[in-house]
């Protein structure tokens, strides 16, 4: 092959800059050569030098040491995204144990890390430590110019909850744009984040992570559909632009010696982060065949304006609400309509007299009425606990009953006495049923079609749809808590002609079936936290879900105050359809400013 001159310089350049920032002593009459054989393999490359690991792709040059990416330069803008990375002081590739144990494999204590080239496009990365040992696995994909870090570890030590590969010396000016509570766009020091841990899907809502700058930027995510469990850390102690990406062992992890198998790819890109976010709802939507539940979507959904959250069952709301919005485009969800108190006695769905009335009279009005059921949470005293109690939720370090009970506003957590468990229906105790087992998601199904035909509903709310997460006991009938709740939100949209689910909280596994989520605010549950009104802003999860999933406001949304107010103004910056939560029809009829807002926005 014969190249033109200039095609030659230009692949030459591109190389000597590259060596220039990453080894000083490659020559630029070797990086001249290099730059050769790059552009007749089509400005794809791989080389081993020592320790390094240099990489050029269609989009992209990198150097990779130790495990750690020391230089990341777009070829597109030029902007390198990696500076100073102390390779020989800090681990790359770690091992976590319960409590957040982490043991470092790497140098220190007489190890060694080797690295080699085992095809012209993949390298591995070998560390024997004195604690453990490990290999990453690095490769390239000339289709995409991505590069593919496959890290794994393992001990003679059981207890392995994970192993984690670790990002380094990101470029400070940089902004974390992540699905974390629908969305935030922070720097990686903002207190908000800094040292935080997000544990997927419950916390980081899809495995994904972009950096953006004012032109571009890079982006990590991985391409999973087994539901592996995974997080992602934010900075390491006084590290603060740091990353770690976790790879979670499914529990039980008593005896678990080794964790790995995910791929976490790096690609760099151009503009704003729509266009990786875009990328990456491309392949969800392949990887799970998405586009067949766009088509049993209900027309209607798209065409919600306005939601009440914790609607009290008052007619009068309904005809405050009608003269200001038209009801058809109107969601009401709808919690106390049971012959049970609220959070008792689950999977108990018998209506009380009261909320057929106030049911029949949303639903002749266009209103589009979603009363409250619950996902996995029962009531102990239920009789249906007789077939379930062996399929608990356990927390995967401590081994504990995960649910709740609450007494006069505090939270007790869920009695480990069988007889206590049993005999408190006052303190509302709920444990979680492993969504896994078909025999659960029959008798919740039974328990709701009967409900369903009797207020002859079309809608359906199942709240903690959010609750996966890996445990002690992971695995059910070969399912995961997280693969379960998407069977059970499958499994009642079927229910009878076919029901419209919304449920709680939204990540890339629950909207598959969702079509309306009641969505959290950043760690600002029942009141907000310091610094909420940073996190706006940030439509990341809308547009990644929104074909599919709406969402609307949870609580504290009245608008009576400043920080209702705030909490209202977040929601609509994450993308959610104006909702508030009110008391009486007088907030309707009388509307302070923020509602004010919510209603006018709805009649737009």
């Amino acid at each position: 092959m014969i190249m033109r001159r200039r095609d030659f310089l230009k692949a030459a350049g591109s190389m000597m800059a590259l060596a220039n920032v990453s080894d000083p002593n490659v020559s630029p009459s070797n990086a001249a050569a290099v730059s050769l054989a790059v552009s007749e393999s089509k400005q794809t490359s791989m080389e081993v030098q020592g320790h390094k690991i240099i990489i050029q792709t269609p989009t992209q040059l990198a150097v990779i040491e130790k495990g750690f990416l020391t230089s990341l330069i777009s070829k597109k803008t030029s902007e390198r995204f990696i500076n100073d990375v102390a390779v020989n002081k800090a681990a790359a590739l770690q091992l976590i144990y319960r409590g957040n144990e982490i043991i470092s494999i790497d140098e220190s204590k007489f190890g060694n890390i080797t690295t080699q080239q085992i095809s012209p496009l993949r390298a591995e990365i070998v560390f024997h430590s004195w604690d453990g040992d490990g290999v990453i696995l690095v490769s390239v994909e000339p289709e995409s110019g991505a590069i593919l870090i496959e890290p794994s570890a393992y001990s003679s030590r059981p207890g392995v909850l994970a192993c984690r590969w670790n990002m380094a010396g990101i470029r400070p000016d940089l902004e974390l744009v992540a699905p974390f509570f629908q969305g935030i766009k922070l720097k990686l020091d903002d207190s908000l984040i800094a040292n935080t841990h997000w544990e997927w899907p419950f916390f980081w809502e899809a495995g994904l992570a972009i950096m953006q700058s004012n032109k571009g930027g890079f982006w990590i995510h991985t391409q999973d559909n087994r539901y592996r469990y995974k997080a992602l850390q934010v900075g390491s102690g006084a590290q603060k632009n740091h990353l770690g990406f976790d790879t979670q062992a499914y529990g039980p992890i008593d005896d678990n010696l080794s964790a790995g198998g995910l791929v976490w790819r790096i690609n760099v890109f151009e503009g704003d982060w729509k266009f990786p976010a875009e990328l990456y709802r491309g392949w969800l939507w392949d990887a799970y065949n998405l586009q067949l539940e766009e088509q049993k979507r209900r027309d209607w959904t798209r065409d919600i304006k306005f939601a009440v959250s914790w609607c009290p069952g008052e007619a009068s709301i309904l005809d405050a609400i009608s003269k200001k919005v038209n009801p058809e485009y109107c969601l009401i969800h709808y919690p106390n309509w049971r012959t049970d108190p609220y959070d008792e006695n689950y999977p108990n769905y018998v209506p009380s007299e009261a909320a057929k009335t106030f049911i029949k009279k949303g639903l002749s009005m266009g209103f589009r009425m979603m009363p409250h059921f619950n996902s996995i949470d029962m009531d102990p005293s239920n009789p249906a606990y007789a077939y379930l109690r062996d399929f608990q939720y356990r927390g995967i370090e401590r081994k504990d009953l995960r649910g709740w009970s609450w007494y006069q506003g505090r939270g007790l957590g869920v009695p480990e006495s069988n007889a206590s468990r049993l005999n408190n229906r006052d303190k509302k105790v709920m444990v979680k049923v492993h969504p896994g087992l078909s025999m659960w998601r029959s008798i919740l199904g039974q328990n709701i079609l009967q409900a369903a035909r009797e207020l002859d509903l079309e809608t359906v709310f199942i709240d903690v749809t959010l609750v996966t997460h890996n445990l002690y006991n992971c695995f059910v009938e070969a399912t995961t808590p997280t693969e379960g709740m998407k069977k059970i939100i499958s499994h009642v949209a079927s229910l009878g002609e076919g029901l419209v689910v919304g449920g709680e909280g939204l990540n890339e596994i629950t909207m598959q079936g969702l079509s309306f989520a009641q969505a959290h605010l950043f760690k600002s549950w029942q009141s907000s936290i310091e610094g909420l009104e940073r996190t706006g802003g940030c439509k990341l999860n809308d547009f990644l879900f929104g074909k599919l999933c709406r969402t609307f406001g949870y609580s504290g949304l009245s608008g009576h105050n400043e920080d209702h107010a705030l909490r209202m103004k977040m929601h609509l910056e994450h993308g959610a359809i104006p909702t508030v939560t009110i008391r009486s029809a007088k907030d309707i009829e009388s509307p302070n400013p923020s509602v004010k807002q919510m209603l006018d926005l709805a009649g737009s």
